[in-house]
């Protein structure tokens, strides 16, 4: 049986989207923000307790039926596969995907292992891959077009000290997305990155209090990103605002350029 919106209104009205890494920080927000401009969202994360317990106060403050949450590994095709069939089975298509997951495992080259390299590209570029093949086969047999989102950074664009590995997978999303632009535009579907600079977020909070004052003063704003400005940033790419935007990456960084 599949829902349907109580009311079509907001930016978003009636879409439906899928979010990774959606349990807390940026994904949590922006399936928020989606939910407030009138979409359905089903959340995707490895952490089932906190994710059931963000679309429950998403669904408290709407009032209704609008979140679900659905286990997902992003590096196992099952998983994905799985999430997008729960997605469809309750809201009866996709409209969006933002590929928010990712993690870090940071450490110079020299001291870098294997598996800190691997464990990153298995999340934050082979996930990146897997949910977005999934979406996009489902996209066109839909035949309605949509809209694929990839978390990528400005470590990506710039590099940062200690983060070879997730700056390598960062700059592999913003390549794939420019890829995915040419080969999914005639079928209607848009696809770009947003690349977040310095956000608050769990991962930022474990920053020693010397890096995260440098971070600042680096950002020429003089702050640090909240998950509500990357989640706004999706938010316009997602919708009809952006109809003509595809294969670009929005920095979301408040200016900030790393090693300045």
């Amino acid at each position: 049986m599949t829902h349907q919106p109580p009311i079509a209104r907001g930016r978003l009205a009636g879409k439906v989207a899928i979010i990774t890494g959606a349990a807390r920080g940026i994904g949590a927000a922006t399936a928020q923000t989606f939910v407030q401009e009138g979409a359905f969202v089903v959340l995707g994360d490895v952490e089932a307790a906190l994710g059931a317990q963000t679309a429950a106060e998403i669904n408290a403050s709407a009032g209704n039926t609008v979140a679900l949450f659905q286990t997902v590994d992003v590096a196992s095709q099952a998983s994905v596969t799985a999430l997008i069939e729960r997605t469809v089975a309750a809201f009866g298509r996709v409209d969006i995907l933002v590929n928010n997951a990712g993690v870090t495992r940071d450490a110079q080259l020299r001291k870098m292992t294997q598996s800190d390299f691997d464990f990153v590209v298995e999340i934050n570029l082979k996930g990146v891959f897997q949910c977005g093949k999934a979406v996009a086969e489902q996209m066109v047999a839909q035949g309605t077009g949509g809209v694929i989102l990839n978390a990528a950074s400005v470590v990506g664009i710039d590099g940062n000290f200690g983060q070879s590995n997730y700056a390598a997978t960062k700059a592999g999303v913003i390549g794939m997305t420019k890829v995915w632009a040419r080969e999914l535009g005639p079928k209607g579907i848009r696809v770009n990155a947003v690349a977040p600079g310095f956000i608050e977020t769990a991962m930022t909070a474990q920053m020693p209090e010397k890096i995260y004052s440098s971070m600042i003063d680096k950002t020429p704003l003089r702050r640090a990103g909240q998950p509500l400005d990357v989640a706004r940033a999706y938010l316009w790419l997602a919708s009809d605002e952006a109809t003509f935007v595809s294969g670009v990456t929005l920095r979301v960084d408040g200016g900030l350029v790393i090693g300045t």
